[in-house]
C-alpha cells in the first residue's frame, strides 16, 4: 500500500500541523528572548514554552543564554541528514567489528597439532596484581634504560602522582627523556599538575581523548592494565620486543598528532577551540566533545553554532573542511 504524500516539508519531517503553524510564526522572531517572542505572539511565556519544548525535541529550536534560536528548514534537514549518515557510519563500524571478530572464533578453536610448528616458546612478560604500584613502577624505571613514554588519561586524579613526578624528575636529571600525552580535559581540570610536570623536565602534549593508561620504557618494557582502561591491576608487564616496539610506534604516532599545550592564560581558550575544530572534522557528537573538553553540553552547542556562523557554513562537516582550508587544522 503506497503512502500518502506529505502536504508540506514540515509534515514530511514528522511535525504535527499545530506545531508547523507555530514554527512558521516563530521563524521571523529567531534570536529574541522567550518573553519578547511571547509578547509578539500575544501569548504568555508559560504557554509558549510548551510548544517551544516540543519543537526543541524535534531539532527546530535551540534555547541558549535566554535566547530562542529557530533553525531554518535547510539547517534542520542538513542536521538530520548528517545524523542519519553518522548513524549509518556507526552501524557500518559495528558490522565491520563483528566481521573482524569472526576469524578469532575460528582461531580460538584451532591450534597447531604436534609437529606442525617448531620453536614454540612463551611470550616475554607476566600478568600480575597486588603489591604497591608506586614502588613497583619506581623500581621498574630506576632499573631500566631508555626514554619514558606515557599515556595519562587520568593521572592528575591519582594521589600518588606527586611521588611519580619526583621519580620522573630524577630520570630526566640523569639524562633520560620523559614524554606524556594527556587528554584535553587535563587542561581544564589540572593545569597546575601539567605545569609541575613541565617543571620536572617532562614534555607534554594533548589529544582529545585517551582510552587507557600506558607506559613504554625504551625498547625493552611496557606496562598496560588488563583489561585496558584506567586501572592499576591486574597489569601486564611486557618484555616481548615486537609488542614493546608496536606500543612504542603507537605512542609516537599519537605524539605526532597531539597538540603542544600553552598553559598561559591567553592561549588556553584557543587550544580548546583547536580541539573543537578537530572534533568537528572527525564527526564527533556534541556529547563526546563536551566530555573531551570538560564543557557543558550547552556551551559546546553554542560554540559550534558560533563556528558555523564564523565560517559561513551550515553543517559541522563543512566547518571542519573550512578549518582545513584556512590552515587551522
Amino acid at each position: 500500500m503506497s503512502r500518502r504524500p506529505a502536504a508540506s516539508v514540515l509534515a514530511a519531517l514528522g511535525v504535527p500541523e499545530p506545531l508547523e503553524r507555530l514554527y512558521q510564526r516563530l521563524l521571523p522572531l529567531s534570536g529574541n528572548s522567550l518573553v519578547v517572542m511571547a509578547s509578539r505572539l500575544l501569548s504568555t511565556p508559560e504557554e509558549l514554552s510548551v510548544g517551544l519544548e516540543q519543537l526543541r525535541e524535534l531539532g527546530f529550536v535551540d534555547l541558549a543564554d535566554d535566547q530562542v534560536r529557530v533553525a531554518t528548514l535547510s539547517e534542520v534537514i542538513s542536521t538530520r541528514v548528517a545524523a542519519e549518515a553518522e548513524a549509518a557510519s556507526r552501524a557500518r563500524g559495528r558490522l565491520d567489528e563483528l566481521a573482524l571478530a569472526i576469524p578469532y572464533l575460528v582461531a580460538a578453536s584451532s591450534k597447531p597439532a604436534p609437529g606442525e610448528v617448531a620453536d614454540v616458546s612463551d611470550i616475554e612478560g607476566e600478568l600480575s596484581s597486588g603489591g604497591d604500584p608506586l614502588k613497583l613502577l619506581t623500581a621498574l624505571i630506576e632499573h631500566s634504560r631508555g626514554d619514558l613514554m606515557w599515556f595519562r588519561p587520568d593521572a592528575w586524579r591519582i594521589p600518588r602522582e606527586s611521588s611519580v613526578a619526583k621519580v620522573i624528575a630524577a630520570a630526566v636529571k640523569s639524562g633520560r627523556r620523559s614524554r606524556a600525552i594527556y587528554p584535553a580535559l587535563a587542561l581544564k581540570e589540572a593545569p597546575d599538575a601539567l605545569r609541575a610536570r613541565l617543571l620536572a623536565g617532562e614534555e607534554i602534549r594533548l589529544v582529545p581523548e585517551l582510552p587507557t593508561r600506558l607506559i613504554v620504557i625504551g625498547s625493552t618494557h611496557a606496562v598496560l592494565p588488563e583489561p585496558l582502561g584506567h586501572t592499576d591491576e591486574p597489569r601486564i608487564l611486557i618484555r616481548q620486543a615486537a609488542i614493546v616496539g608496536a606500543l612504542r610506534m603507537l605512542f609516537e604516532a599519537t605524539w605526532d598528532q597531539a597538540e603542544v599545550p600553552d598553559l598561559g592564560e591567553r592561549r588556553t581558550p584557543m587550544d580548546a577551540r583547536q580541539f573543537l575544530l578537530r572534533q568537528l572534522a572527525a564527526g564527533a557528537k556534541d556529547e563526546q566533545i563536551a566530555r573531551s573538553l570538560g564543557l557543558s553540553l550547552r556551551t559546546v552547542r553554542r560554540r559550534v553554532a558560533d563556528l558555523l556562523d564564523e565560517f559561513h557554513v551550515e553543517t559541522r562537516f563543512q566547518a571542519g573542511v573550512e578549518a582545513v582550508r584556512r590552515g587551522l587544522l
